[in-house]
């Protein structure tokens, strides 16, 4: 929305040709994003906590968690708004995977906010049924990968890369959307599964929406890509900007959510997040490498798989609870240490994601 008006004023005056700098605005929608969580973040928290959308806390976990109980829930909308507001204004809105992008968001952002409203308003346990709510995601990702397919104009935009080999591509063809679905639903799941101790799911959210802006921008140069042998996506440059958004919007959610939270994200941000760093991903063809940067949140989907398929095979349980941090927590480490560890472990992860670029 500004880059039309810098466009406009650039008429009467050179020095708004500046705003054309993908880098430039990247930083500002970090900016924009991280302020307006700061700001109506207060607000909000005390507005939900008036509403009474308190969090239900489970009685067959750990200890420590009863404290949390009524803590105000659905933050994740602050987050949402957030990154929405300094999208339009930075972003060039006439990029199509823009909208794409902010279509998923606004998908799943519903379909978690729906869930929330019944576990916490109407007191329903349950939340939004599994196959509706699998059903509505299955929607969204389902039309954002037909999007995708139908923009793409280069085989390379529909083709499987896999990280650390120069010439190993796999053509998908129409087979393309089955992928894309799954990255999008899969990666919603899976941090939404991490969203379980103050601040262990935006932490590593920010790192990798941080990593995916560099693949973003270097996606869409064509001498950077061409250097670097990764694929070429015209237009894929512009999603810095809304990677820039969702670092400042997670990192001023984490100034009200670092422990002891005054204020949980709720699967109104979770789904939402974790699905749009899925469909970045898929638009600069880096599958793979997000399964690496999430490592995180792959290993907490992981130890549900595992828990619930031992316990129905064997009658037995792996781990003392899951997702895996509750684990960790049962056996004696302190909340704040499995949030900072694990964070450790995605900003290595993260890294390793990035030699990607180079080691091929």
């Amino acid at each position: 929305m500004l880059l039309w008006l810098a466009d406009f004023l650039a008429q009467y005056y050179k020095g708004f040709h500046v705003f054309n700098y993908l880098t430039l605005r990247a930083m500002l929608s970090i900016l924009t994003a991280l302020g307006i969580a700061l700001w109506f973040g207060p607000w909000m928290i005390e507005y939900l906590r008036k509403l009474k959308f308190g969090q239900a806390v489970r009685t067959d976990g750990p200890q420590t968690h009863l404290v949390k109980s009524g803590t105000p829930t659905m933050g994740g909308a602050l987050i949402l708004v957030a990154i929405a507001i300094s999208t339009l204004l930075w972003a060039n809105l006439s990029n199509p995977y823009i909208w794409i992008v902010l279509g998923v968001m606004t998908v799943f952002g519903a379909v978690g906010w729906v869930d929330d409203y019944r576990k916490v308003v109407e007191k329903n346990s349950r939340g939004l049924p599994a196959k509706w709510k699998y059903f509505w995601q299955s929607v969204g990702g389902i039309a954002a990968a037909g999007a995708l397919y139908y923009l793409a104009k280069t085989p390379v935009e529909t083709t499987l890369i896999f990280p650390f080999f120069k010439d190993l591509v796999l053509p998908l063809g129409i087979f393309y959307i089955l992928l894309t679905y799954l990255v999008i639903v899969g990666s919603s799941n899976a941090v939404n599964l991490t969203d379980g101790l103050d601040g262990l799911a935006i932490m590593p959210t920010v790192m990798v929406a941080g990593a995916l802006a560099i693949f973003a921008y270097l996606s869409g140069n064509i001498k950077f890509a061409q250097y670097l042998h990764i694929p070429y996506v015209a237009g894929s440059g512009e999603l810095i900007v809304i990677c820039g958004s969702i670092i400042g919007a997670g990192l001023g959610f984490l100034w009200f959510n670092a422990y002891p939270a005054q204020v949980f994200m709720g699967d109104v941000g979770a789904l939402a997040l974790g699905a749009v760093l899925g469909v970045i991903a898929v638009i600069v063809r880096q599958e793979i490498v997000l399964f690496i940067m999430g490592g995180v949140f792959v290993m907490e989907t992981v130890s549900v798989m595992l828990q619930v398929s031992s316990y129905k095979l064997t009658g037995k349980r792996i781990f003392r609870m899951a997702p895996i941090h509750h684990h960790y927590e049962l056996k004696g480490w302190p909340e704040t240490k499995v949030v900072v560890r694990f964070w450790i472990i995605s900003f290595m992860l993260v890294l390793l994601g990035l030699t990607t670029l180079k080691i091929r």
